[in-house]
């Protein structure tokens, strides 16, 4: 709760006016409850996985046009499928996720994150998601590369592997441990530059907007992530769900910086270049003989 009454009050502690978003904010927050206001995080995320996919839904079953850039075109999930998988997503939701949230807020109020004026700066925002980002990315990594090993995969991490391919709806479809786990990567940032709690629930918007993009198993050329620099994308993730298994390659969350440094993007980068040259042969064969031929090569499997 904002420790002022009146927006004449907050100026004056400020010692200047409020912005525009200040204004709003402070008329929103000032009689709500630091906790209350924490709590948004759950209505942020039941809205995002439930909202979010849909628009990958939409052009699996209705806007068929965009099926050119699938990754796996040979496989189809019914209706009753996908609904299962969000079912799944919302019973570990509520008991697990949503929970977790309520109890969490000590945590959050112990590294500092504030609720309160001044709002950050957009140069502020920017810059602490960069590092929040950076800090989940490589933590998330290792995290990634353990839940591979036998133990961790058969005890957790099998699970999310269960769609070798995935779905937007997917994204969040893990073992209730894993969630715990990869909690962690996300904790860290704001525990390292804590910010304001409009900062954090930027950063699990975006955060978890990345993981159902990553997971739609559409490969959509236009997207605007594809212009961020070392960005993995959903091509990059759907290949470490289909080799599946005890698959060591493209463990990255994020970016793709840690599986180059660390070998572990190889199988990748080898089924990249097979593909490039089936392709370029195809087209030389096809203009040979006056035509053309549309190769499929999704069955290539490479770890």
């Amino acid at each position: 709760m904002l420790p002022y009454k009146t927006i004449q009050e907050a100026e004056t502690a400020l010692g200047r006016a409020l912005t525009t978003a200040e204004t709003l904010w402070f008329n929103y927050s000032a009689t709500k409850s630091d906790y209350f206001l924490f709590c948004h995080n759950i209505l942020f995320l039941f809205l995002i996985f439930s909202i979010v996919p849909l628009f990958y839904i939409f052009i699996e079953f209705v806007y068929k046009k965009v099926h050119i850039y699938k990754i796996q075109p040979k496989v189809k999930l019914s209706y009753s499928e996908t609904f299962r998988c969000y079912r799944d997503v919302m019973r570990m939701f509520f008991l697990v996720v949503g929970p977790l949230q309520l109890v969490s807020y000590p945590s959050i109020k112990m590294i500092g994150i504030r609720m309160g004026l001044p709002l950050p700066s957009l140069g502020e925002i920017v810059a602490q998601l960069a590092v929040y980002f950076t800090i989940e990315d490589y933590t998330n990594y290792w995290i990634h590369r353990f839940l591979h090993c036998k133990w961790g995969y058969e005890k957790i991490h099998r699970v999310h592997h269960e769609y070798t391919a995935p779905i937007g709806f997917a994204a969040p479809y893990a073992h209730w441990a894993e969630v715990l786990i990869l909690g962690i990567p996300s904790f860290l940032g704001p525990a390292v530059v804590p910010g304001h709690m409009i900062t954090f629930w930027l950063w699990i918007a975006l955060r978890q907007i990345e993981a159902i993009e990553t997971h739609s198993g559409y490969d959509i050329p236009w997207t605007p992530t594809k212009y961020i620099p070392f960005y993995g994308g959903a091509d990059y993730h759907d290949y470490h769900h289909y080799v599946g298994g005890q698959s060591q390659s493209n463990f990255a969350s994020v970016f793709t910086y840690c599986d180059y440094i660390y070998g572990t993007d190889k199988g990748y980068r080898y089924q990249k270049r097979l593909l490039w040259q089936l392709k370029n042969e195809s087209k030389s064969s096809g203009q040979q003989n006056g035509g053309s031929y549309n190769i499929y090569t999704g069955d290539l499997k490479c770890d």
